[in-house]
């Protein structure tokens, strides 16, 4: 597949997620719960098979709350006055997402309940991570707030267009954890002029104003940083 019908394909995809987020209030708070949940569990310093459940969990709780919105949409598509077989149907929908999210919620009291008990009575102690640990879980987190952000406005597409750039946060929050890796000024500077350049290309091509790259560059370096003070 060519990349650029790769990219429009995926534009598509994005698009479908952000549109979801703007219009459903509770994958809205699936998202923010999967930023909560993901950090704290590296705060607790769970091991990597834990966090990997956790990670797989909360994919799942944010799949199917996306196909519940699919099919509710479908619904109305194909029945758009008041059924009863139509109601049944989202209703069913909606009680699959019920059932995961509390399947879910099990799984993370189970995994984390030891952890967070721990802190209760020695005091709560942040685990420090290597510098790679704290770049995926830096993109992830800057992902997660261009989705929720993006979903705000209600404008423009994720990858083409609209507050704030991803592109840009993208950018610079690899800047920063490189920064931090290398602790190697010239790698750091060489890093920074190509994240400048990213994120002037989206200004230069009228894909993004000058204040949508601004917020998605202080976005992408400010979250980055924050979590290297935490963690390293």
């Amino acid at each position: 597949m060519p990349l650029r019908q790769w990219l429009r394909s995926a534009n598509f995809a994005i698009e479908g997620i952000l549109h979801a987020a703007k219009t459903q209030r509770h994958l809205r708070y699936h998202f923010y719960s999967a930023a909560v949940v993901l950090l704290l569990s590296y705060a607790l310093g769970i091991s990597r098979m834990e966090f990997l459940i956790i990670a797989l969990s909360v994919i799942i709780v944010l799949l199917a709350e996306l196909l519940n919105t699919a099919i509710e949409a479908m619904v109305d598509i194909v029945s758009p006055d008041y059924s009863e077989q139509a109601r049944i149907v989202k209703d069913i929908a909606a009680g699959a997402v019920f059932v995961t999210a509390f399947g879910v919620a099990i799984i993370g009291y189970i995994i984390l309940f030891p952890y967070l008990l721990s802190s209760f009575h020695q005091g709560l102690y942040i685990t420090k991570h290597s510098g790679e640990e704290i770049t995926v879980i830096a993109l992830v987190i800057v992902l997660i707030l261009v989705v929720i952000t993006k979903a705000a406005f209600g404008k423009g597409l994720p990858l083409r267009g609209g507050m704030p750039s991803g592109h840009a946060a993208l950018a610079f929050s690899i800047w920063t954890a490189i920064t931090y890796i290398t602790e190697n000024f010239i790698v750091s500077l060489s890093c920074f002029i190509l994240a400048v350049a990213i994120a002037q290309s989206r200004v230069t091509t009228k894909i993004h104003s000058p204040w949508e790259v601004m917020l998605g560059s202080i976005m992408g370096a400010v979250v980055t940083f924050l979590l290297f003070r935490i963690f390293s």
